[in-house]
């Protein structure tokens, strides 16, 4: 496919109707030139990002009361005590990847019904704050990239409404979003979901010199691993959690010339990059 026969992108214009017009800050209105793709140049290099727990840390609780709203689903939808609901929700995101895929595949949850009763009725607006130290970090590292694209397994309202809140919605050229209209759900760590936004970018999974230029950074375990099996260059896992980090160090894929890398701070990111890129 030559570029010329690439289809337009559409891009995405968002307005937090949470953050007051005369309190908007730079980023906090989203645009999203690209859009959900696809990208109108093939083979780039590019930086996907994670957005939830990644973005912004895990001490911001979202995470916490993201998994109690869950819970309660569980419990309410399932006819569930808390000790069953806790273990087939783990079981659920272990088997998946996604709690709500799980609910899908076993119990025909309408997976659109579930978003409104669980991602978007968590309150961000206090607890997610404009962070002008991430948004010049990032504003630094894309002089080394020719895009940013964001991959979530939130669906496309969540990860719009995160990115404003950090001032960050003017950084990112795209984002590739956990459908939930899609019946199964393809979600990270799944195979199906990498090749799938490699395909929206444009870039040949099976060139390893391509491949050897992209970056990726998430908080799960799972997911980097996963993205070092796809062939990503270079694999960066944010951990926050010191037990968990000296663990990792010791594992095999943490270590060696292209092992994943660690770090403990989401702004470890621009040094990295300064370094390596």
């Amino acid at each position: 496919m030559t570029v010329d026969e690439i289809a337009a992108p559409t891009p995405v214009h968002y307005e937090n109707p949470e953050i007051p017009r005369d309190e908007v800050r730079p980023g906090q209105v989203v645009d999203l030139r690209f859009g959900h793709g696809p990208l109108p140049a093939t083979n780039k290099k590019i930086f996907y990002f994670d957005i939830d727990n990644c973005l912004y840390p895990r001490s911001t609780r979202i995470h916490d009361l993201m998994q109690e709203k869950i819970h309660t689903y569980f419990k309410k939808l399932l006819d569930l005590d808390d000790k069953c609901a806790h273990e087939l929700h783990m079981n659920y995101y272990k088997k998946y990847g996604l709690a709500l895929e799980g609910l899908v595949r076993n119990h025909d949850v309408d997976a659109l019904a579930y978003n409104s009763a669980v991602d978007d009725a968590i309150e961000l607006k206090g607890v997610l704050h404009y962070n002008e130290e991430l948004r010049n970090m990032l504003l630094d590292m894309k002089q080394h990239f020719d895009y940013f694209w964001l991959v979530t397994n939130a669906y496309r309202n969540h990860a719009l409404r995160v990115i404003s809140f950090l001032g960050l919605g003017d950084i990112f050229d795209g984002l590739t979003f956990c459908d939930y209209s899609q019946n199964p759900i393809i979600c990270k760590p799944m195979p199906q979901y990498f090749l799938s936004f490699l395909k929206t970018t444009h870039v040949d999974v099976d060139n390893a010199s391509v491949m050897a230029h992209q970056w990726f950074v998430d908080d799960s375990e799972i997911n980097v691993k996963a993205a070092a099996k796809i062939g990503f260059g270079h694999v960066v896992h944010y951990v926050e959690d010191p037990a968990t980090y000296a663990r990792l160090q010791k594992e095999p894929e943490y270590r060696g010339e292209n092992r994943i890398i660690l770090i403990d701070n989401i702004l470890d990111l621009g040094q990295l990059v300064s370094k390596v890129a």
